[in-house]
């Protein structure tokens, strides 16, 4: 199974409150006092051998760094929101300094998806759709009860179109449609070019099927919550032309509500509103039809249970054809695909059990009609069979595919980063030869005063029973902890202990874990925590994260 993250989503993003030895919620007074301890010890002029000069300007850069983006508000609120790689993104300068994190996320948000519009300029954009209707109203409603019922597939349909930027203004658009339905069948074929314009878009189309089709959009922002999009079709048949108009117009009521009126006229001439109110928590949409055959009015409310990716949908629609009621559930598999199940119950359709899945722009539609009248047990099957099919599906099948992908990211993540991680073992290597001196200084003044002394620390990956250490995953990590000991106390925060200096990760992906003996007082101790832990030595002392 293909991973769903980008490429850059496995790149190791560096973790400055860490690399400083600082909480997430540091004051700007504990930053300048991190800064000024770790620069001290990093500076190139205390480092006069070439070599050992040369890596600590790499480490004074690095200490610079971090010290610029979290002394900085507008930085270090970025970084907080959507860590390193918002720094790199264009156009912050343009942001207030007084946004929320929430604003600051959307605002990334949007100027990633403007970066990512901008990479599709230089390629397709595809999308389709595959429909195939089951029928298995014999199962409930059996011709003869002396046979197996038949299921069978009632009808198909398949759609698909394709982007083609030419320039950042012109674009092209193909896209085709098949159907099948008990033995016959139709397509049809359009190609459209459309063209931006200030403040709104045209677009003019021609295609074969039934008949020529020649078509003329458009569309404007008339406001800053006003827009208006419409257009006419002209299909020549045999019978003669006929003539199609259509427009919409819609308005933003409010900052979560939308509404639009829908005018069509052609063959089967309507009119419609609709009114849509969405917030984080639920979305609701009501719409009115007046035209021909029917007339409608349709209501539908959806429940977002974001925690847990997952969408309760209930709808109801009423009207002059009858009446229809709906339920179901959408759920959020990976970053680009999710599966959804409704079941209809209505007059006349029946009982309609639909499946959905969704990949990317991609989506296979699968109803399954059980029943053409309201039949209990098709109800009651039609609610039951999609919790079971998903509990076995998860369980056989993507849990496993689940596990694999994180194997595979795990794997690619190394890959991608070996070069880097080369680099980090070397470089934790040279940070330790270079906190000798400080490590000296430190360890004179706890045996001063009987204080904190690091006899040996261990970080990395350990063996099936949790306490012993693989030798190709882990490092000693003793000068590095005692040179972060002050006046006889040692704090480490909540975060993972790879990218304090000294430090590597020796094992992407796995757990780890930090193991300090040390004495206190003359009072040998040792400690095992976990690499997300917080840690304030000694133990005696109150507990702080």
């Amino acid at each position: 199974m293909a991973s769903d993250h980008d490429e850059s989503d496995a790149e190791l993003d560096e973790n400055y409150y860490t690399f400083l030895n600082l909480p997430r919620d540091a004051t700007a007074e504990q930053i300048n006092t991190a800064y000024r301890k770790q620069s001290r010890m990093f500076h190139p002029d205390k480092h006069l051998d070439p070599d050992s000069k040369k890596m600590a300007e790499i480490m004074f850069n690095r200490t610079k760094r971090a010290y610029e983006v979290l002394s900085d508000p507008q930085q270090r609120a970025i970084y907080d929101s959507v860590g390193e790689k918002g720094l790199r993104t264009e156009g912050w300068e343009i942001l207030h300094r007084t946004k929320t994190p929430d604003e600051i996320r959307e605002e990334y948000e949007r100027l990633a998806q403007a970066a990512a519009e901008r990479r599709l300029q230089q390629r397709t954009n595809p999308r389709g759709n595959i429909t195939i209707n089951v029928n298995a109203t014999e199962i409930f409603a059996p011709y003869d009860d002396s046979e197996m019922p038949h299921v069978e597939i009632g009808s198909m349909s398949i759609a698909q179109s394709i982007e083609a930027p030419i320039t950042r203004k012109d674009m092209i658009i193909m896209s085709g449609n098949l159907y099948s339905s008990n033995g016959n069948g139709s397509g049809g074929f359009v190609i459209a070019g459309r063209r931006l314009l200030n403040k709104g878009w045209i677009e003019l189309c021609a295609g074969a099927g039934n008949g020529f089709l020649l078509g003329l959009k458009g569309g404007r922002t008339l406001s800053q919550k006003l827009t208006l999009n419409g257009g006419t079709n002209l299909n020549f048949r045999d019978q003669g032309v006929i003539p199609a108009l259509f427009s919409t117009l819609a308005v933003q009521l409010d900052k979560h509500t939308m509404g639009s009126l829908t005018l069509n006229a052609g063959s089967q001439s309507s009119m419609s509103t609709q009114i849509d109110h969405s917030k984080e928590t639920y979305s609701l949409s009501s719409s009115l039809v007046i035209g021909t055959p029917h007339v409608y009015f349709g209501l539908s409310y959806t429940r977002k249970m974001m925690e847990n990716e997952l969408k309760l949908k209930l709808a109801a629609k009423v009207g002059t054809f009858g009446f229809m009621g709906e339920y179901g559930v959408e759920k959020k598999v990976s970053k680009y695909s999710s599966v959804t199940a409704t079941v209809s119950i209505g007059v006349p359709s029946g009982v309609i059990l639909k499946f959905k899945i969704l990949r990317s722009n991609q989506s296979y539609v699968f109803p399954i009609h059980l029943s053409d009248e309201i039949v209990p047990a098709a109800v009651f099957y039609a609610s039951v069979t999609p919790v079971i099919a998903w509990f076995f599906i998860k369980r056989t099948v993507m849990d496993p595919m689940e596990a694999e992908r994180k194997n595979i990211e795990v794997e690619r993540t190394k890959r991608q980063n070996e070069q880097r991680l080369s680099a980090k073992r070397h470089e934790a290597s040279a940070a330790v030869h270079l906190m000798q001196a400080t490590y000296n200084r430190i360890m004179t003044e706890e045996l001063a005063r009987n204080g904190l002394i690091v006899t040996r620390a261990v970080y990395g990956c350990t063996l099936a029973g949790g306490r012993q250490f693989k030798p190709e995953q882990s490092l000693d990590v003793t000068v590095a902890i005692q040179c972060m000991v002050k006046n006889g106390t040692l704090q480490l925060h909540d975060s993972s202990k790879s990218d304090l200096p000294g430090f590597y990760d020796p094992g992407i992906g796995e757990d780890k874990i930090l193991r300090i003996e040390y004495t206190y007082q003359n009072q040998f101790e040792v400690i095992h925590i976990k690499d997300n832990e917080a840690l304030r030595l000694p133990l005696r002392q109150p507990l702080s994260g």
